[in-house]
């Protein structure tokens, strides 16, 4: 039997894909579980993790044609006879920290990661470019140029942005004189680094990830973050919205509190629980509670803590969560406002 003759003529044209490359990562990505995606985005670089979860905010409703491409797509990649070495370690980092405990796995990285970038500047390419001029403000021009040299374009230009106009000169002098950067000049800078961000934040602001840091996301993004995510993140995992709650209200944020805000604040806070919350602090941190107060008054809570006697450190935070707890419900109620009150918190 003779076949039939096959039409001549030019081959169709391949019909216009359906998303971008970014979408259809973006749409991959949430066909995983939470897990399997967590693991992928913690592999992604800044401007990565923005591109990618703004294409993942803008999709609609993704339809089965659109997650057909996305998945496509990914096989498409995965054809590939070729594992990319970017990533990877960040990639073995992870690894060995479940497999071995995160001392171990340092010290394990340490003698086998080629070229390691030091912890603190990697660290410095997630920080806010406020937190990171209040870092460096009084370091030498020399020093903030090498550093803006070694972080990303635009966080780097933000930082020279908010710094003095004198200084701004001289720093952008020395970027203009700048040559290569030596590995003693990079220690050094991570060094001045891992030394303010701990005196600052303390040793764990060193340890990326986890609550803490979602709500200084929060805290630092512009716009009403916490009326969006934190309802839609309880939706999947209400414990984990809960514990990022608690720490966008920290009684630390109540020292930044004007007086007459302060003054309202303790006009609903029950003279014991005030009494146990100061308890922990030292006097310098006291100040803003008792410049709300008469002379009187606040000698009168002065006497009370010192005759409190020694006082658990669990019902010192008890105290202290319940008189957050009464801030959060004055701060929603428009009574008084925590940091800027243009929807960032400090």
């Amino acid at each position: 039997m003779i076949p039939e003759a096959l039409p001549s003529g030019p081959t169709p044209a391949a019909p216009p894909p359906l998303l971008t490359r970014v979408d259809r990562a973006a749409v991959f990505l949430m066909l995983l579980g939470d897990e399997e995606a967590t693991g992928l985005l913690s592999r992604l670089s800044p401007q990565e993790l923005e591109k990618l979860g703004a294409a993942m905010m803008a999709l609609g409703d993704i339809e089965q044609p659109h997650m057909a491409e996305a998945l496509a797509d990914f096989a498409g990649e995965a054809a590939r006879e070729m594992l990319p070495v970017r990533g990877r370690n960040d990639r073995v980092r992870t690894l060995l920290d479940k497999a071995l405990g995160p001392a171990r796995a340092e010290s394990m990285m340490q003698r086998i990661e080629p070229d390691a970038a030091p912890r603190s500047l990697e660290l410095a390419k997630w920080l806010a470019p406020g937190v990171l001029v209040r870092l460096i403000l009084d370091e030498h021009p020399q020093v903030i140029a090498a550093l803006l040299l070694l972080i990303e374009p635009e966080p780097a230009a933000e930082v020279l942005a908010m710094l003095p106009l004198e200084l701004q000169t001289l720093v952008v002098e020395r970027v203009a004189k700048s040559g290569s950067i030596s590995a003693t000049a990079i220690s050094t800078i991570d060094t001045l680094l891992t030394q303010r961000i701990s005196a600052t934040y303390g040793t764990a602001a060193l340890m990326l990830g986890g609550p803490r840091d979602a709500a200084n996301l929060i805290n630092l993004a512009a716009g009403e973050l916490r009326g969006t995510v934190l309802p839609a993140i309880a939706e999947r995992d209400a414990p984990l919205a809960e514990r990022i709650e608690e720490e966008l209200f920290t009684f630390e944020m109540l020292f930044a509190l004007d007086p007459m805000s302060m003054g309202r604040l303790l006009r609903d806070v029950d003279n014991e629980k005030l009494v146990d919350a100061l308890k922990g602090l030292k006097e310098p941190e006291r100040a803003p509670f008792f410049a709300a107060m008469s002379s009187r008054a606040a000698d009168g809570v002065r006497d009370e803590i010192e005759l409190r006697g020694r006082l658990a450190k669990k019902d010192v935070a008890a105290a202290q969560k319940a008189i957050v707890e009464i801030a959060r419900g004055l701060a929603d109620a428009g009574e008084i406002v925590i940091g800027s009150g243009n929807g960032e918190f400090v």
